[in-house]
């Protein structure tokens, strides 16, 4: 048996030749990893519709659902979030005061419809 030439192994163990031709024009695309999916900012737009159509009431529902979230995931060792405030009791002392601003916004809403 003959041996294989490093060079020749080299150029076997590269893309294949099928992945130089382009597909045609209609043809889907893969997505790249790297390509940006701003699925956040249409979580933020309907949060922020929700909070708007509901009011505080929205916002107490949220904050409780993330708090519990991260009370829950905390307890499982969670110390680190990909959340911008990263610090799990941070992000559970942002989620709070939201909640107690919505509790807040909620009662003040109510006194003023009664009275």
């Amino acid at each position: 048996m003959s041996e294989v030439p490093p060079e020749a192994a080299a150029i076997a163990a590269g893309p294949k030749p099928s992945s130089f031709i382009e597909p045609p024009s209609g043809a889907a695309q893969p997505e790249s990893a790297a390509t940006f999916d701003p699925l956040r900012l249409c979580i933020f737009a309907t949060i922020s519709m929700l909070g708007w159509l509901f009011g505080p009431l929205t916002v107490v529902v949220f904050a409780t659902v993330g708090f519990l979230g991260y009370w829950k995931a905390r307890k499982a060792g969670l110390t680190r979030s990909k959340c911008y405030l990263r610090d799990t009791r941070l992000v559970l002392a942002y989620l709070g005061l939201f909640l107690a601003a919505g509790i807040w916004g909620v009662v003040f809403f109510v006194l003023r419809w009664l009275g």
